[in-house]
């Protein structure tokens, strides 16, 4: 049977920029068509501003790679027109259990409270994911929207000039020359446009190697997140089962550090260890087979000068956690917005700057739990080792001890505390949604909260009348007003706490950019130019 990564999704075909006496100007340009990439151009194309994807490839990632989508993507791809697809097809799960040696030490939901639209995490193969960007890129089209995908289309150089990128072209009917107003280099950890302009990255690899096997099998262990520690079947080492899509199973094996990679890929060596974990009369066939050295790892500045680095180009953190992937959309999710206004001159360019400010606030924190994640999994000395076995041993029985358990804290939306974009915060209203803080679902009549945000300067007013429209700056700010009679039990816990109302200014990636007691037109003015870079 033909597998999805081996159809060419995005075929090379002739463009007219090859043709043109001179290089072309684009406004964006995108480096590759992994999720990151696909989702910036799907974002900036649904507001008109054009966009062109290259990638060398024609054709969705082979294997399952990123599997694990959390809450906030699953919001963001709402936003961009393709949740229904990934939730539909993914694996839903809020559970998991963490195992030591032979026995079970305890359980964990990681969305205990009613009332949001979207679980904790799906499980979805990234080719899939893939796919269904690049579904929703060619509808955009359908409607006439500017976006492009060029496969079979490699860059290979690039000249960053102070107002333009000039980008170097190969396929095989030759090589031409673009430029781009603005570079996102969204090609990965190996990223060739990190490369050619002589960046790296800064951080640790850590001495451990994991095998990923993707295993097709009928099994009824129950869909949750199993991790074990010293496993009987992987003794001193660790291990991660996941449900995927179409009966297949992501299998995650500790190796060590000396081992031989090519050896241990290979089928002979892969299906012993397989069927030690999996029991004898388990059937099953190898899809994907791969091995990961740990690395949490980014670059110094995510932005320099027109060209800007999201995604695994900018950082790199290990998979447990699922940060990886999820903190690319959230990359997208925050400078899209802000490229909007700047493309539009709404904005000045320096609101860019906020961009490297708080997605490498992001990724610190992500390599910071990813990191304490490495050493808890992997101890580095024996006293580290009967420690983490000593926390283990209680939190069997001891639920005080279960936090200091990091089998991978899962990924979460970063807080943009101390961004230079975060406005007044006048009172004492719930912690969790503070300025800089993502946007919390809550049912909102027939419609969730989030939904309602969309990809727009917001104010609501919970308990207060607010402007239906206001314009700043000639940038829009819709208002939405919610009588006390339309305050659920979630939106008065999450938004107001002890206090009767309130009014929220949320930025177009569903942030907090600032909030109030009540309605005040001059204390707007001065967040929105604050949250566009022009306060004083």
């Amino acid at each position: 049977m033909t597998k999805l990564f081996e159809v060419p999704l995005y075929p090379y075909k002739w463009s007219d920029d090859q043709g043109a006496a001179a290089p072309v100007r684009h406004a964006v340009v995108i480096i590759g068509a992994g999720p990151v990439g696909l989702a910036m151009a799907i974002d900036l194309a649904q507001s008109d501003i054009p966009a062109v994807v290259l990638d060398d490839n024609e054709r969705v990632s082979v294997g399952s790679r990123a599997i694990c989508f959390s809450k906030r993507s699953l919001e963001i791809f709402d936003r961009l027109g393709c949740g229904d697809e990934m939730v539909s097809k993914g694996v839903v799960w809020n559970n998991g259990k963490v195992f030591f040696s032979d026995r079970q030490v305890y359980a964990f939901d990681l969305l205990p409270e009613e009332g949001h639209k979207r679980p904790a995490f799906i499980n979805l193969q990234q080719y899939y994911c893939e796919l269904y960007l690049v579904e929703r890129i060619r509808a955009l089209q359908a409607e006439g929207k500017p976006v492009e995908i060029r496969g079979g289309n490699r860059v290979a150089n690039l000249q960053n000039h102070d107002d333009h990128t000039l980008v170097t072209v190969e396929t095989h009917e030759g090589a031409y020359n673009i430029e781009a107003d603005w570079l996102i280099a969204c090609d990965g950890a190996g990223s060739p446009a990190r490369r050619m302009l002589d960046l790296d990255f800064v951080g640790r690899v850590f001495e451990d190697n994991f095998l990923i096997a993707d295993v097709v099998m009928k099994a009824d262990f129950p869909t949750e997140r199993w991790f074990w520690f010293d496993p009987p079947f992987n003794k001193d080492q660790s291990a991660l089962l996941h449900k995927q899509p179409d009966g297949v199973w992501r299998i995650d094996l500790q190796l060590g550090w000396e081992v031989d990679k090519d050896e241990e890929k290979k089928p002979e060596n892969v299906v012993p260890r397989l069927r030690q974990m999996l029991g004898p009369d388990v059937e099953f066939d190898l899809e994907w087979v791969s091995i990961y050295t740990f690395q949490c790892r980014r670059m110094e500045k995510f932005r320099h000068g027109r060209v800007i680095f999201a995604g695994d180009s900018a950082h790199q953190v290990s998979p447990f956690g699922a940060r990886g992937a999820n903190s690319g959309f959230q990359d997208i999710d925050n400078l899209a917005w802000k490229l909007k206004l700047v493309l539009q001159d709404k904005a000045p360019e320096t609101l860019l700057d906020s961009y490297g400010f708080e997605r490498e606030l992001a990724a610190d924190e992500n390599i910071l739990q990813s990191s304490r994640s490495t050493d808890f999994i992997t101890p580095k000395s024996e006293m580290s080792r009967i420690f983490r076995d000593a926390v283990l041993d209680l939190s069997e029985h001891h639920s005080f001890a279960r936090p200091l358990v990091n089998s991978g804290r899962l990924s979460v939306p970063a807080v943009y505390d101390g961004s230079p974009l975060n406005g007044e915060d006048q009172v004492d209203l719930p912690v969790r949604t503070r300025p800089g803080s993502p946007a919390i679902d809550a049912p909102l009549g027939d419609d969730w909260l989030v939904d309602s945000l969309g990809d727009r300067f917001v104010l609501l007013g919970i308990g207060v009348d607010v402007p239906e429209t206001s314009d700043i700056l000639g940038v829009q700010i819709a208002g939405k007003s919610l009588s006390r009679a339309e305050i659920g039990p979630e939106i008065k816990e999450r938004y107001l706490g002890d206090l009767e109302a309130a009014v929220y200014l949320f930025r177009p990636d569903q942030h907090v950019a600032a909030r109030w007691r009540d309605f005040d037109a001059d204390r707007l003015a001065f967040a929105l130019k604050n949250a566009v870079g022009k306060g004083e």
